[in-house]
């Protein structure tokens, strides 16, 4: 996966519009306080004010919930009452997105402005900012800018505390980074409550993701009005995509919300390598969607929710047309299978079950009841687990069901389906082989 890519405004006008990543990259390592600074004035102080101008703004969380910021924030800041705690959640074990680290390595100030702000708003005197601990340049740049802040007169900001978090799939999930926090494993625990009411110490604690608490430290900045005008999206509004898979150019890039899928390819990708039959949308807890379809959508929140999909945590991975939807799929969900914290039914037999099945099906060698065990499945385990890995896993597993139809059909008969290559397109991870701690 390229580190970042950023494209020139002119370049590019119908969908290029960096904020975060504005100005020329550092030509190596992060981006000094000094040119942070230079490039985006000083940060005013936190307060309640802010939280206004996050719910005049509209702004949705980036770590694929599309939560409104402004309402969690006023939950956590009317039950905190000073005694409030601050994650920042930067685990990322997303295997298709880096735009955590492009962030932490790039753009650590801005990282650490809007996790100051938030601390200074909510009254917590420590943040927790939740590594994966796979991302060792990352933390070094992250912990070469505290210090940096440190040593400059006249910054006075809460304390930063960096937390390991396991290379876990699930170990980004909130309430997991509570219990690691706490000092237990990074596993997600039954809700409610949820921890903006009883999280970190049974206080209330506010998990964001990396890229919002950028996005917070841009709109302190510059206010609502450089984020949204007249309910519509202006230029200052945009989002961070990892583009992977058959284009020209992958690589992390900042997009304007309400761009097309197609415009944002053949910007900042570089166009398709070949001709393209389906985009995956929101990673491995996200949807398949046919390309004809996918070229029109917006990444507009409300629009891909209409459609049945959403953006999730930013993935936009283009599947060519020679390359098998069902083998794409089958490696995602053994994943996903592989990656259960072991807590209860529905993740440890019921995504075994749907992951064997499917490979069966992926591999020619299934039968009429393997996709008659995997609706019944889906339906079973729908909602039941100790968290939602069950659901993404379902959600990618419906979507597959539904958009690879024909070629199951085909696989089913023992032909050739319409991706005749059977060896994975897009890029996959590693078995996982860390524990939780």
């Amino acid at each position: 996966m390229t580190a970042m890519a950023v494209v020139a405004p002119e370049e590019t006008p119908l969908v290029v519009q960096p904020r975060l990543l504005s100005g020329p990259p550092p030509v190596s390592g992060a981006e000094s306080f000094a040119s942070h600074v230079a490039r985006l004035g000083e940060r005013p102080a936190g307060g309640d004010w802010l939280i206004d101008v996050l719910e005049a703004a509209d702004l949705r969380g980036r770590g694929g919930g599309a939560f409104p910021a402004g309402r969690k924030w006023r939950s956590v800041h009317q039950h905190g009452h000073g005694r409030a705690v601050v994650i920042i959640n930067a685990a990322e074990g997303e295997p298709l997105s880096a735009k955590d680290r492009v962030l932490l390595s790039k753009r650590p100030h801005l990282v650490l402005d809007g996790a100051a702000l938030a601390g200074e708003t909510l009254g917590a005197s420590v943040v927790h900012i939740c590594i994966n601990r796979a991302f060792r340049d990352e933390r070094r740049a992250l912990e070469g800018a505290i210090r940096e802040r440190r040593r400059r007169r006249g910054v006075r900001e809460c304390k930063f505390r960096i937390v390991t978090a396991p290379d876990r799939y699930v170990a980004g999930e909130s309430s997991a980074l509570v219990n690691l926090v706490n000092g237990h494993q990074a596993k997600p625990t039954q809700s409610p409550p949820s921890p903006h009411e009883s999280g970190v110490g049974g206080r209330p604690t506010l998990v964001q993701n990396c890229e919002t608490v950028c996005q917070v430290a841009m709109l302190a900045r510059f206010g609502a009005s450089y984020f949204v005008q007249d309910g519509q999206y202006a230029v200052g509004a945009t989002v961070l995509v990892t583009l992977t898979g058959a284009i020209r150019r992958p690589g992390v890039f900042e997009v304007a919300m309400g761009s097309r899928i197609g415009d944002v390819i053949e910007a900042c990708g570089g166009g398709p390598t070949a001709p393209l039959q389906a985009v995956l949308l929101g990673g491995y807890f996200g949807g398949w969607v046919p390309w004809v379809e996918a070229m029109h959508l917006r990444l507009d929140n409300n629009e891909l929710k209409a459609s049945g999909t959403s953006l999730g945590c930013g993935i936009i991975a283009a599947l060519p047309q020679n390359a098998c939807g069902l083998v794409e799929t089958s490696h995602m969900l053994r994943f996903l299978a592989l990656e259960t914290a072991g807590q209860c039914g529905p993740c440890v037999f019921g995504l075994a079950a749907i992951a064997n099945a499917f490979d069966r099906l992926a591999l020619g060698t299934g039968e009429p009841s393997d996709l008659d065990g995997l609706r019944r499945w889906a339906s079973q385990i729908a909602n039941r687990g100790a968290c939602h890995h069950p659901d993404g896993a379902l959600r990618l597993l419906n979507s597959a069901l539904r958009v690879f139809a024909p070629d199951i059909e085909w696989h089913l008969r023992g032909d050739e389906c319409s991706g005749a290559r059977r060896t994975p397109a897009l890029p996959l991870p590693p078995e996982p082989t860390g524990g939780w701690t």
